[in-house]
């Protein structure tokens, strides 16, 4: 048993890089892929099919989007039993968003609609947007805000937590966009898939630059580690590719028998999920 294997799936150590999860698209599956290169490991999962969007909420909580089964699943940490997210009507869920309380947020694509889901239990809601043509990726800001790819529309919405309503963030040519990431500066990071790139978009002065990534095709989904790393699932090529946030150092994770990595998702640094 490696390193990796014997420490839990939140136990993140300043020297090392955390373990990163990959829906698995086209093999209907969830992978661990270890900082340290032990190996990968399935996630135990059941019945998946077209698995998408990945979240984890502050609990250590692994939802993913079982975009097939037309379904959010839940994986509760220390090694708990999978559930279905209560929903009503979905339609190709992909992109999920879970916020520090615990409600989880579901880019409802063929419904062109974002839902969230209460952890109170109090029941499914729409989110107020207009417009959106298969909403895809979704980020939460800590403040509240969600950010919305609008995949039809080519462009990025932000719907305001205080009710101040949607507005479209400053972008210039977006095609399709998908994966969506803040880091702690407010910094946007785009899958703008239609390109073949990534786009940051700069919280202060709403400058767009492409990060340096050679030979993607269809990227997907991003993550951002707590080391300045920027993940994309480089989807056409069935790996997940790493840089600096600021460009450079681009690597290959190591993985087997990926196909059409989709989703990316880290868990909650300062919780302590089970190992999966």
């Amino acid at each position: 048993m490696g390193p990796a294997d014997a420490a839990s799936a939140g136990d993140v150590r300043p020297q090392s890089r955390p373990p990163l999860y990959v829906s698995d698209y086209g093999n209907n599956r969830v992978v661990r892929l270890p900082s340290d290169s032990s190996g990968q490991r399935t996630v135990p999962l059941d019945g998946l099919v077209r698995p998408t969007g990945l979240a984890w909420d502050g609990a250590g909580d692994l939802y993913v989007s079982d975009t097939g089964n037309n379904r959010v699943v839940k994986l509760p940490p220390r090694g708990g039993d999978q559930s279905t997210v209560p929903t009503t009507d979905l339609s190709r869920p992909l992109g999920l968003a879970a916020d520090a309380v615990g409600n989880l947020y579901i880019a409802d694509s063929f419904n062109d609609r974002v839902v969230k889901v209460p952890a109170d239990g109090s029941g499914q809601t729409t989110v107020p947007t207009r417009g959106l043509l298969h909403p895809w990726g979704l980020a939460l800001a800590p403040d509240g805000d969600l950010y919305i790819s609008d995949f039809v529309n080519d462009r990025i919405v932000r719907v305001s937590a205080h009710g101040s309503g949607q507005t479209t963030v400053p972008t210039v040519g977006l095609s399709q966009p998908t994966g969506l990431a803040l880091n702690a500066a407010g910094d946007l990071f785009i899958s703008d898939s239609g390109n073949n790139r990534v786009v940051r978009v700069s919280a202060g002065s709403g400058r767009q630059r492409t990060v340096p990534v050679t030979g993607l095709s269809d990227p997907l989904g991003l993550a951002l580690d707590c080391h300045g790393g920027l993940y994309v699932a480089d989807g056409f090529n069935n790996r997940v590719v790493r840089v600096r946030e600021t460009g450079g150092g681009q690597v290959t994770l190591p993985s087997t028998g990926l196909n059409t990595p989709t989703g990316l998702a880290f868990p909650p640094t300062g919780g302590r999920p089970g190992r999966y």
